[in-house]
């Protein structure tokens, strides 16, 4: 009888801690190893209509990136959303989707699935799947992602341990300050292996991960692109809102790197004083279009212009708001988690700990 495919459940303490940067990091380097993976999401929170059927996009993202065949992808067991909340609070949904979950169990998966939790540890406890309660329909053992925010950030993770017990193999911090590395190593480290928490990476801050793309902004904003439409793929790194003085502009548009410019389309000259710094976008509130010495100059440093219908505020808000939820459409960012966790993380520690050997792999199909 051939053998069964361990699961791995990457969960986190709170939303956008770094799940999916930590699955593509991991399954690279498990595919390196040799090892057959595989992966699914087995709560959707983002989906689409793809040839008339609803795909999460993570997975599809994810398993493009991994070049994952078919039988290599686990299918989403729910969609959570508004929608579907309110059929379950109505008792119009009993489905019973631990046992939907058992479905995995039947596929021919391979050496290890990755399963993506949910965004917290209680998220889709309302549909009993919960991070603990998929953990143990699926028999997973549980790799905690946790973003760093100070040293209290270990309250979390020994309140997941509690929850989680023997089932948690460890935990990676994400998103250290390159100035709070040290003190993470040498305090939180040691304190967290006392506590028999495993700790498998420490994850410096990457400005280039939670950069998004001008094109995401396009799509975010609703913008019209005014010049330059063949450079969306420009990563932004921070924002500068251009509200101030010229002068002031100027010394604060050149202490900011890769940025998008959110300033009036009647700003000519902080437009100007920004598009001479390291600008990736320029974005025009009000809905008026700049002079046209404005457009040649940014056409001829190829930095696009976009023009919204919104004012500073909201604009900002949308943009801040695609900061904090960072996508991986781009392979530059595929390339630099990979880079992080072949760097930080302890992989063949992971392995021992699920028991895995990769020279004895499972035979190919």
């Amino acid at each position: 009888m051939p053998k069964t495919a361990k699961y791995l459940l990457i969960g986190s303490t709170q939303a956008y801690s770094g799940k999916s940067a930590t699955v593509l990091g991991l399954a690279h380097q498990l595919k390196q190893k040799g090892l057959d993976i595989a992966y699914g999401k087995p709560l959707g929170t983002r989906l689409s209509e793809s040839d008339g059927l609803q795909v999460e996009e993570d997975v599809q993202l994810i398993a493009g990136s991994l070049n994952l065949p078919k039988n290599r992808v686990a299918p989403t067991v729910l969609a959570l959303n508004e929608v579907t909340v309110q059929k379950r609070l109505r008792g119009e949904d009993k489905t019973d989707y631990r046992q939907s979950l058992t479905q995995y169990l039947q596929m021919p998966f391979g050496d290890l699935v990755l399963l993506e939790g949910p965004g917290e540890l209680e998220e889709g406890s309302i549909f009993d799947l919960s991070l603990q309660q998929v953990a143990e329909v699926v028999d997973a053992s549980v790799l905690l992602v946790a973003r760093y925010k100070s040293l209290l950030s270990v309250e979390s993770l020994l309140s997941a341990k509690r929850r989680l017990g023997e089932c948690l193999v460890g935990v990676v911090i994400n998103d250290i300050p390159v100035a709070q590395l040290q003190t993470a190593k040498t305090s939180i480290c040691p304190f967290l292996e006392q506590q028999g928490i495993p700790v498998l990476g420490i994850l410096p801050k990457s400005d280039l991960l939670r950069s998004v793309s001008v094109r995401e902004l396009v799509k975010q904003l609703n913008a019209e692109v005014l010049c330059r439409g063949d450079r969306l793929d420009l990563m932004v790194e921070s924002l500068a809102i251009g509200a101030m003085n010229v002068n002031a502009a100027v010394k604060y548009f050149h202490k900011g790197r890769n940025m998008a410019v959110v300033t009036g389309g009647d700003r000519v000259e902080i437009q100007q004083a920004a598009l001479e710094t390291s600008t990736q976008c320029l974005i025009l509130t009000g809905q008026l279009p700049p002079p046209l010495f404005i457009k040649n100059r940014a056409e001829e440093l190829e930095i696009p212009i976009l023009s919204v219908d919104l004012d500073t505020l909201a604009t900002v808000e949308i943009v801040n708001h695609a900061f904090g939820q960072v996508r991986f459409h781009e392979t530059i960012k595929v390339d630099c988690i990979s880079h992080l966790m072949a760097q930080h993380f302890d992989i063949d520690r992971l392995l021992s700990q699920l028991n895995l050997n990769p020279a004895a792999a499972l035979p190919r199909n």
